[in-house]
């Protein structure tokens, strides 16, 4: 529980205290001859971590920062000494969809000077990296959650509980991410009010207002007759809908699962649903229950007869 990203800092300081955490291992310092081997060695992975190491003496980073390898020059650019003019003067790139190491000098501080160093950098790698820093100042974390960059405002999500609401939903409407339903947990997330979302033009927008408890019964069966089916979906199991229209959902193949659920279906329909489920189950797989995935196990099913 300690380490989850969303228990409250005060608990999460008396689980892990912060003088049992384990301080960094001093390594010892580089032999010139060997940073020179790591710097100009031919794959471009050994050079990554010679780019990373703060021990690497001056003149080998400078060389690194124009090595060939974008992921080189990149790691480069986010070493601790650097300024913002040295980082500038990299030739780097990070896309908005491109997946970075994170610079874990950044990560890991507890100094506010490094962290606002981090937070106002023009490097959006930095301001990605200390975004997920679990010791952030609360004011910077209000500046990193206005950051024009996505993946900043979404690793600060993921990171911290104390992120403001409207940061946390446009995260969630703006995420791709298979784990992007987590945002709907966050402990910043406001269910109450996104009855305004209803008449956004992204479906996905119109589907969260259901989720609002103060959405009146007559939006919610609007949202139920919606153009698109993932905002009829989200609305089918809705107990604010009136059994007639569940009946209707239920019929509907793109949202007969959700109405399924609905404790607004009509009872005789329920046993039907749960009779007919064990009729099957008998019949398929000789009365032995055993379902996988949404799939019956391969070994419980009878042999084919020829």
């Amino acid at each position: 529980m300690g380490e989850s990203a969303w228990t409250p800092a005060e608990i999460r300081a008396r689980l892990v205290p912060p003088q049992l955490e384990p301080a960094p291992a001093e390594e010892p310092p580089l032999e010139r001859a060997e940073a020179e081997a790591r710097a100009g060695d031919a794959s471009e992975w050994t050079r990554v971590a010679a780019a990373a190491d703060p021990r690497l003496p001056a003149d080998l980073v400078a060389r690194l920062a124009v090595d060939p390898s974008p992921t080189v020059r990149l790691t480069v650019s986010m070493r601790a000494e650097l300024s913002e003019e040295q980082r500038a003067a990299i030739d780097y790139h990070v896309g908005r969809n491109d997946r970075i190491t994170p610079a874990r000098w950044a990560t890991g501080t507890r100094d506010p000077e490094v962290q606002r160093r981090c937070a106002y950098s023009a490097h959006i790698g930095l301001r990605r990296s200390v975004a997920t820093n679990p010791f952030l100042t609360p004011d910077l974390i209000a500046v990193l959650a206005g950051d024009d960059g996505f993946a900043v405002r979404l690793l600060l999500c993921e990171t911290h509980t104390d992120v403001p609401a409207e940061t946390v939903l446009n995260a969630f409407l703006e995420a791709r991410t298979m784990t992007r339903g987590r945002l709907l947990n966050h402990p910043s997330f406001r269910r109450v009010g996104l009855a305004r979302l209803a008449g956004s033009p992204d479906p996905q927008a119109r589907a969260l207002a259901a989720l609002d408890p103060e959405a009146p019964p007559e939006l919610i069966e609007r949202l139920s007759h919606d153009a698109h089916p993932m905002v009829r979906m989200w609305t089918a199991d809705d107990a604010r809908l009136s059994p007639g229209r569940v009946l209707e959902l239920f019929d509907d193949p793109a949202t007969t699962g959700a109405a399924a659920a609905n404790r607004q279906l009509p009872v005789p329909l329920m046993h039907r649903i749960l009779d007919d489920a064990a009729a099957l189950t008998h019949e398929v797989i000789k009365g032995k229950l055993a379902v996988y995935l949404g799939h019956w196990s391969p070994e419980d099913l009878p042999p084919d007869e020829d």
